[in-house]
């Protein structure tokens, strides 16, 4: 279906997205995660909140140098968002992780926030993280899917851009590393690109993740052995998730190596899909962790103005491979 933009949705676009129209994004709105990544390097169970932000501000005030925009949380990324270069803000408006011992991985909204506050905020786009499986229990995909329905009406309400991400997750007690789950995925993905590319849920851009673990694509620098599928067999399915929209989709790096997601991308390209972009996060600057917890600030600074700035190019020059947003067929006029 095509949609008629609005102007508030148009301006929210264009600001996130390079001249080319590409969204060239860099995600910085991990919480739980950059917490435990830093604890695991310090040796001590709870970082302190200082820490937190000042790795986001250090990574935000180096590499939105070249990129279109950055996404960032609001328990620490607030103070980062001030020194973005000018770039393009995308806020996360969901609570972050979930409770481990609630296996439905349910969502919740950040408390005391709505879109009209993260808008009045100075986001350009608000940020939506659902886990989602079609294996689950329909009652929690019941509760789920009507979550998402009201934030695309609030966003709708709004006049500002909704990117919605769904990722998928294990409910058989295999994990997700597991060859088990990694012959499922291209189910789950392709399942729940059908479900959320319908219009009801309002999301303007599909943040989406390819439907293949690339240890098990043979031909892959990744490959680790075990085949589940060729490269010719992962592309067709690659082609089959992005076939099943036609609403602007970026990818995501899901906290693979910056190699694996480079070669992710590269497959993505050879494969022919029309994707849009990508809001690229631990691939990027994951590695920056333990030189900032061991050596302090400004080693972190060093590392980000030469390896991360490497990694942001690599992604850039893949990128130039990718059609812009309003190519997508439900943006044409």
């Amino acid at each position: 279906m095509t949609i008629k933009l609005t102007p508030g949705k148009i301006a929210g676009l264009e600001a996130v997205s390079d001249r080319n129209g590409v969204i060239a994004a860099l995600a910085m709105d991990q919480r739980g995660l950059l917490k435990n990544m830093l604890a695991k390097e310090l040796g001590i169970p709870d970082p302190p909140a200082a820490m937190m932000t000042e790795f986001k501000t250090l990574v935000a005030r180096t590499l939105t140098r070249e990129v279109s925009s950055i996404l960032l949380d609001l328990e620490y990324g607030l103070e980062a968002a001030k020194n973005i270069n000018g770039k393009g803000l995308l806020l996360a408006y969901e609570h972050a992780g979930y409770s481990p011992d609630k296996l439905e991985r349910l969502p919740s909204l950040s408390e005391g926030w709505s879109v009209l506050r993260l808008k009045e905020a100075g986001a350009n786009a608000i940020k939506i993280l659902i886990y989602y499986t079609p294996f689950e229990k329909a009652w929690v995909n019941d509760r789920k899917t009507a979550w998402v329905e009201r934030i695309g009406a609030e966003c709708r309400s709004v006049d500002i851009p909704f990117f919605l991400e769904f990722l998928g997750y294990d409910v058989h007690s295999d994990g997700e590393a597991s060859m088990e789950y990694a012959r499922r995925k291209p189910e789950i993905v392709l399942r729940s690109m059908e479900e959320f590319t319908k219009d009801r849920y309002g999301a303007d851009v599909l943040k989406i993740e390819v439907p293949i673990q690339m240890a098990f694509v043979e031909g892959t620098s990744a490959f680790g052995g075990v085949k589940l599928h060729t490269r010719t067999e992962a592309m067709d399915l690659i082609r089959s998730v992005a076939s099943l929209t036609d609403k602007p989709i970026i990818y995501l790096s899901a906290g693979v190596s910056s190699a694996v997601f480079l070669e992710t991308l590269e497959l993505a390209v050879e494969s022919g899909v029309k994707f849009n972009g990508v809001l690229a996060g631990r691939a990027t600057w994951q590695d920056g962790v333990p030189i900032y917890a061991k050596l302090g600030p400004q080693a972190l600074e060093n590392w980000l103005n030469t390896t991360g700035m490497q990694n942001v190019r690599e992604i850039n020059k893949v990128l130039e491979q990718a059609q812009p947003w309003f190519a997508a067929r439900s943006m044409q006029a």
